[in-house]
């Protein structure tokens, strides 16, 4: 795939395409009723629409970058995973970084992962899969200081916790939205695709 490169890090061609439409995203979820500003700590209104699977995440303590663990419990399994995200550089008013989710002992993503086929649309849940300390991708970050609105979306106004990411794994095959709100607590895989459901599942399952 031709990709795009500085000397610190790569992002798919694709990429830059579909962050120029980062406002048509944002407006197109957007919703005009107001909510509060920026929660300290209170869940913002509204919820995680069909297409998103919403988790628990906690700062990691005395961490050098954006680092969180990550549980999902369902159906009394609970799965166990980390998040990082290293330094992101600007360019053209957007972010991009590279980072990894980890994975931790004692995790059973078999309920997160019947949730994510779900919610990605995916066909089916990958067999055989190869286990991996970790999992390496790029980001690209979309939007800061976003509120909830009550139909499941993210808006830029008015502020919020929340942050919008797209996270590229398999070297750009695949993409999948993390929306992050660390004041909450909160966090979410989200839709970008459902042409990429199979393939972000087959590859979180190597951490989850």
């Amino acid at each position: 795939m031709l990709r795009m490169r500085d000397s610190s890090f790569a992002i798919p061609c694709r990429a830059w395409f579909a962050l120029g439409m980062v406002a048509l995203l944002i407006c197109a979820v957007a919703c005009s009723e107001k909510s509060p500003g920026p929660s300290g700590g209170v869940m913002e209104a509204g919820s995680p629409d069909e297409g998103a699977v919403e988790f628990n995440i906690a700062p990691v303590s005395n961490a050098a970058s954006q680092q969180w663990f990550a549980t999902y419990t369902a159906d009394g399994k609970t799965a166990k995973f980390r998040v990082e995200l290293g330094a992101a550089k600007s360019s053209n008013g957007f972010s991009f970084g590279k980072g990894r989710f980890v994975a931790e002992n004692g995790s059973d993503a078999s309920a997160l992962l019947q949730a994510l086929k779900k919610a990605l649309e995916a066909k089916a849940l990958p067999t055989h899969v190869q286990r991996a300390g970790e999992l390496p991708f790029e980001f690209a970050g979309l939007g800061d200081h976003l509120s909830r609105t009550p139909d499941g979306g993210l808006n830029a106004k008015p502020a919020g916790d929340w942050s919008a990411i797209k996270i590229f794994l398999a070297n750009g095959e695949a993409e999948v939205f993390l929306n992050v709100n660390p004041v909450a607590g909160k966090a979410e895989f989200s839709i970008k695709d459902a042409d990429y459901g199979d393939q972000v599942i087959a590859e979180l399952a190597k951490v989850l």
